[in-house]
């Protein structure tokens, strides 16, 4: 018997022509910066590892890193909430969580330093007791917290929607609390979505600018420095400086993304 040759899908055509232009775009982009860098190498090496890069990428992963476990604490609670529950104004509430999302960085800036200066609602007290959130650190912490939440919630919550209610309904029949049910059962069947939203705050907590230049433009992370050589030494220096960060963020995503693999491979078969 002839084999029937497959015919191509016009349709699946048409889109991955269309939606190439972003992958095209993305390389295009990478390409440029990549070939600028090989074509002058030794350069690139001796800026990429000046102590002021390698402290600014080191800052910017770990108070991400930060923000993460600040959104693990505080964001799983409020997922668990939104996915589980209804009462009134839940869609407000949805909507409030989702507002960092929508605002320009600036803006996002503006909010974060008005709540977080030395006279702000959250800032004044603490300062109180020795945690000072303008020009340090804290502050950096704080501006990726509030930027990368809406994509950790979201993420989360969207785990929490995919466990079958009956498996948390049947495991307080048997005697479980409603937080012992959350714990053994919504928990671990989630643990793939909450390990993806983790991923997807922290990138976009390290990538923050503005909002961070706000309220603590020292220490600087990896944006701010760039900004600034920018503005001072040219593009030369400053591209360098953002190549040395591709190809850490290139690394380091590579790697979160192959755990992810790993993690909760039995979400799918609740």
């Amino acid at each position: 018997m002839k084999r029937l040759s497959k015919v191509p899908d016009s349709c699946l055509l048409s889109f991955a022509l269309i939606g190439s232009m972003i992958v095209i775009l993305t390389v295009l982009a990478l390409l440029t910066i990549t070939l600028r860098q090989i074509t002058d190498l030794p350069y690139f090496i001796s800026v990429a590892t000046e102590s002021k890069v390698v402290d600014a990428i080191l800052l910017t992963m770990v108070a991400g890193l930060n923000a993460v476990l600040l959104l693990l604490i505080f964001g799983i609670p409020l997922a668990y909430i939104l996915a589980r529950t209804e009462f009134r104004g839940k869609g407000v509430v949805e909507s409030i969580v989702d507002i960092p999302v929508m605002l320009p960085h600036t803006i996002a800036g503006i909010m974060v330093y008005i709540l977080f200066m030395r006279r702000g609602i959250i800032g004044e007290p603490f300062s109180q007791i020795g945690i000072i959130f303008e020009g340090a650190y804290p502050g950096i912490v704080a501006a990726m917290f509030f930027v990368s939440s809406p994509y950790f919630v979201n993420a989360v919550r969207d785990g929490f929607e995919k466990v079958p209610v009956h498996l948390e309904n049947a495991a307080r029949t048997l005697g479980a609390s409603r937080f012992q049910a959350f714990r053994l059962v919504v928990l671990p069947l989630s643990l793939r979505h909450i390990f993806s939203g983790s991923i997807l705050a922290w990138g976009r907590g390290i990538g923050e600018f503005a909002a961070i230049i706000m309220i603590a433009y020292y220490p600087m992370v990896i944006s701010t420095l760039i900004y600034y050589k920018f503005t001072t030494a040219g593009l030369r220096e400053s591209t360098a400086v953002a190549f040395a960060m591709i190809l850490v963020c290139l690394v380091v995503f590579a790697i979160l993304r192959g755990l992810m693999k790993r993690v909760g491979k039995y979400d799918d078969r609740v």
